[in-house]
């Protein structure tokens, strides 16, 4: 998978999930502060990400994701490291 893959499943998820409509899904759109993400929505974008990347999200690590793409950067690289074992 393409990291364009990683970006358009995580995208389809704030989309369909979250009801984010898709012109405010920048890379720089600020994930509490743009997106209006509160704790437990970020919580549930961890387990959207898991299930359907197959990947597992440190949630120490995802509490450093400031913008959609640290986001996109975070699960693209788990994604690549789980593939590559």
């Amino acid at each position: 998978m393409e990291k364009a893959d990683v970006i358009e499943k995580i995208n389809h998820t704030f989309i369909e999930n979250f009801e984010i409509e898709p012109e405010r899904l920048t890379k720089d759109s600020k994930l509490f502060e743009d997106l209006e993400l509160d704790s437990l929505d970020a919580v549930d974008m961890i387990v959207h990400m898991e299930q359907d990347l197959g990947i597992k999200v440190d949630i120490q690590k995802f509490s450093t994701v400031r913008t959609l793409d640290d986001v996109y950067q975070m699960a693209y690289e788990l994604y690549s490291e789980k593939n590559l074992q």
